[in-house]
């Protein structure tokens, strides 16, 4: 194996695909050698587009909801007949909208409901659709996308933050039932300046940043990099929360 392409010959499903972190996540996979399965609920002609831009070539864009078990099922029935194999599942599709923690009301049942379904059931669906497929071969790795937000429970709003705890919960649970053939592993970043970020008023992202003792917040290329590590150089590591966060949470409001 190519220690510039450490990942030649294996093949990834990546969903959430076409977004910011998505997209970087493909791309560095690619650059790692990896065939790319680009998963998005997105019309696939915008996905495709992504897909031919990355490195290497033979990738696939697929629209998929991943909250319709049914869709996740199709989509592992074309990943088999395509590829006969998946090595790697990254489940990086999510949801969510800024809701003060406070504000009760304001979190909905309908708001609570979607993103339990997409953030966390479809993150279960891909995992129980691709099972036989990542057990095949060499065994596979599972790479769920959490947050700091499960542990720290500040996030942009509760819903969120429970959905992200509960990532990390089924990590560890899946890690104990499906070894040794797959691992399973959550990469919990911070702030990642991505599509998200850059919504949010810069003021309290500087805030972020001055109480983070890196001195800055995580890019979609920290997150990918992690990914890529975990695959290809820690083949002992599993049921793992992995923080990306630039220890964030070490970072005090005020001095004391």
């Amino acid at each position: 194996m190519s220690s510039h392409k450490p990942l030649a010959g294996r093949v990834a499903a990546v969903t959430g695909a076409a977004g910011g972190i998505g997209s970087v996540i493909c791309n560095r996979l690619a650059k790692a050698g990896a065939t790319i399965v680009l998963v998005d609920i997105r019309e696939v002609q915008e996905t495709q587009a992504l897909a031919d831009a990355l490195p290497g070539d033979n990738h696939l864009a697929v629209k998929t909801a991943i909250d319709d078990s049914s869709q996740v099922q199709e989509l592992a029935d074309l990943v088999e007949t395509r590829f006969g194999t998946l090595d790697i599942l990254v489940n990086n599709a999510g949801i969510t909208r800024p809701v003060a923690h406070e504000d009760l009301d304001g979190l909905d049942d309908d708001l609570i409901d979607a993103i339990f379904r997409v953030n966390w059931r479809g993150g279960f669906a891909c995992i129980r659709a691709f099972r036989k497929l990542l057990a095949g071969g060499d065994g596979g790795t599972v790479i769920n996308i959490s947050s700091i937000a499960a542990t720290t429970a500040i996030g942009s709003n509760v819903a969120y933050c429970a959905s992200k705890a509960a990532i990390n919960s089924m990590t560890m649970s899946l890690a104990r039932v499906l070894a040794p053939e797959i691992r399973v592993v959550a990469i919990a970043p911070g702030w990642v300046f991505g599509d998200y970020a850059k919504r949010v008023d810069p003021a309290y992202l500087q805030a972020q940043i001055g109480q983070t003792p890196m001195g800055r917040l995580a890019t979609p290329e920290d997150v990918a990099e992690a990914i890529v590590g975990i695959v290809a150089h820690l083949p002992l590591t599993t049921g793992a929360i992995i923080p990306v966060d630039g220890g964030r949470p070490l970072g005090v409001l005020e001095s004391v």
